[in-house]
């Protein structure tokens, strides 16, 4: 391993960075509280720089994590790179341009980093000279402000497979100027060779995207209004440099070793992939190395997801050319396992430069604008109870007798009582009391943008029950609004364990339990109707015909239908309807993979025409990070 070591230099090719949370590294005092902890000098800097400066705390967390990574004590430098970065109104155009093109025409290259404009080549710099680093680019900013062309004219260009904003040629060479400055500085300051961008400069907005969405795509970014303002940010971010050229996986469950070349998986982590590496593995495990540890291992596919190349990046500061405060960022920071953002200004900084690399999230709709209009809502089920605790939560929970009593906080108090007994939850699972919390935010959520909720549909899982039964909670409907159970809503049955499908519980004995049930609903497809192991055709075509008729159900008596069924459905249930083709059934597999818990997607009716599409939510995404199981005694009482 030590051995390639050479390798790594040379491999590095440019690539894109991360939207990170603010830190340029003034380390002194933070590096001497360190060393007074008695952690040598260069694990002590390392550790500042991977977690940007964030805190001791942070760097002290890091360090433990780390203490068996192979290359903890190697010099290797890490990569930077100087990007600009757009803020302000044309930044909320282009972030719900990335949304939409994303929605429409699926991901592409674009997608892997947030708008931005390349001033120079990713170049090195050693953990010791960042904080020279980061004052070399202040000062370059200081002597610019007043210089900096403002506003920035952006012409929008288009090629069978390239759509992008260029800058006009005389201030594109005004910018190179800048960066040509800013190489100095760096060489002088922090002894680090800078190579300013000799292409010409724009914001790319997409490319190697597939040729029958070049229209879409293009009618998108006219609407582009370039005119907006803004106020462009010099921001510096850093990668690993062991993994420039790895593919970027995030942790979607976790895992536990079962032999020794293997690696625990912890949901939320990254994992950096080399496809040199994957030739000697077996059919459904990589090899991958995690950001988190260090460590090196081989893990389960369908574990992971691919994630955006710049998730793992690390943010160091940003510098504004109208505004001569302080930096954003200078004395904090984080690392790249936390996606989220400064909401406060910085010292000095005025209200609209607070947020400085905002996330690509859907924007808030006015929700009366969307009241004439027939909507579709699809959600996923909360957390499940056989993920969380393994599939051995059964034999955990329920004695010889078949009595429940929980033994985690996050397991509901009870569970209803099933008639063919408890072994029937080994297909069945329920969901977790976070997962109904999960559930109620959602429906408080939809409360809150005053989106008005007339129909509710449900597969007939009883963790989907149970999600819908929540979001009624928190929609204060409670009692007042009844669930349609559909089992035509189930996920594709190939995916489903044994040679029968789940003993789903009667709409009776749901009702029985206090779930807002409606016992007198007919399903579109009864159970009866449902096949093991069906194909995928047949599951994209059941999908698509249940949701046609719920929707013609529907017809003039309501304008909003939520269906809450599985993450399968919000693909299933809306491509169809949007006159789209069916993907092949990998691709579906990856689009589902994608889809987290409560995960909830919108489509709309255009007019009459019978014909639908994606819209933005009137509600923000949900995310949240694992809490791992704890046992003081394990812990606390050493001998």
């Amino acid at each position: 391993m030590m051995a390639a070591k050479e390798d790594l230099y040379t491999k590095v090719t440019p690539r894109r960075q991360r939207q990170l949370r603010p830190g340029t590294i003034k380390h002194g005092s933070s590096l001497d509280v360190l060393l007074s902890m008695g952690f040598p000098k260069t694990r002590a800097q390392k550790a500042l720089v991977s977690t940007g400066g964030r805190s001791v705390q942070a760097a002290c967390d890091w360090l433990f994590s780390h203490v068996d990574d192979p290359f903890l004590d190697d010099p290797l430098p890490r990569e930077y790179v100087l990007y600009l970065r757009p803020s302000g109104p044309l930044l909320h155009q282009l972030s719900h341009f990335w949304q939409q093109s994303r929605v429409t025409c699926g991901k592409n290259k674009a997608h892997n980093i947030f708008p931005h404009v390349t001033l120079c080549q990713f170049f090195m710099c050693a953990d010791s000279k960042l904080e020279a680093l980061c004052e070399a680019l202040q000062s370059t900013v200081c002597q610019w402000r007043g210089r900096f062309p403002n506003p920035l004219p952006l012409e929008l260009y288009t090629s069978s497979n390239f759509i992008g904003l260029f800058v006009e040629e005389q201030c594109a060479e005004v910018l190179k100027k800048f960066a040509a400055d800013f190489a100095t500085e760096a060489a002088s300051k922090a002894d680090a060779h800078v190579e300013p961008h000799k292409k010409q400069l724009h914001v790319t907005l997409a490319y190697h995207f597939q040729t029958n969405h070049l229209a879409a795509l293009e009618k998108l970014a006219k609407g582009i209004d370039v005119s907006l303002g803004c106020d462009w940010l010099a921001v510096l971010f850093s990668r690993d440099i062991r993994f420039a050229n790895h593919e970027t996986l995030r942790v979607m469950y976790p895992y536990a070793p079962q032999n020794e070349d293997e690696l625990e998986l912890v949901p939320g982590d990254f994992i950096f992939m080399s496809p040199v590496e994957q030739c000697s593995t077996s059919e459904g495990w990589v090899y991958g190395t995690s950001l988190s540890t260090g460590l090196s291992g081989l893990l389960p596919e369908n574990y992971i997801v691919r994630a955006d190349e710049s998730d793992t990046w690390v943010f160091h500061g940003s510098h504004s050319f109208l505004n001569c405060a302080s930096p954003s960022g200078a004395g904090g920071g984080f690392d790249g396992l936390d996606s989220r953002l400064l909401d406060e200004p910085g010292p000095g900084e005025p209200p609209s430069l607070s947020v400085i690399c905002p996330p690509m999230q859907v924007l808030r709709v006015n929700s009366q604008s969307r009241l004439p209009k027939r909507s579709l809502f699809v959600c996923r089920h909360g957390e499940r109870m056989d993920v969380v605790f393994g599939k051995h939560w059964l034999s955990q929970c329920f004695d010889v007798k078949g009595r429940y009593v929980r033994t985690n906080l996050n397991m509901p108090a009870s569970l209803p009582v099933r008639s063919g007994g408890y072994r029937d939850y080994d297909k069945d699972a329920p969901i977790t009391v976070f997962g109904s919390t999960q559930a109620r935010l959602v429906g408080e959520a939809l409360l809150e943008s005053n989106t008005v909720i007339d129909f509710v549909y449900c597969s007939p899982s009883l963790r989907c029950v149970q999600t819908a039964h929540n979001i009624l909670r928190g929609l204060q409907q409670e009692g007042k609004m009844k669930i349609r159970v559909e089992p035509g809503l189930f996920e594709w049955t190939k995916w489903v364990s044994g040679t029968s499908l789940p003993a789903w519980i009667p709409a009776t004995d749901l009702a029985a339990a206090n779930l807002s049930v409606d016992t007198t609903y007919r399903p579109h497809i009864p159970v009866s109707k449902l096949g093991v192991s069906e194909s995928y055709d047949t599951y994209i075509s059941r999908s698509f015909q249940v949701t046609k008729e719920i929707l013609s159900d529907c017809q003039g008596k309501g304008n909003n239908v939520l269906v809450v069924a599985h993450a399968s459905s919000l693909e299933a249930c809306t491509r169809q309807i949007q006159g789209l083709s069916p993907q092949n059934s990998k691709d579906f597999v990856q689009v589902v993979r994608k889809i987290p818990y409560l995960g909830f997607c919108a489509c709309e009716e255009q007019g009459d025409t019978g014909v639908w599409q994606l819209v933005d939510p009137p509600i923000l995404p949900l995310t949240h990070g694992p809490n791992h199981s704890f046992n003081w005694r394990e812990t606390l009482l050493q001998d």
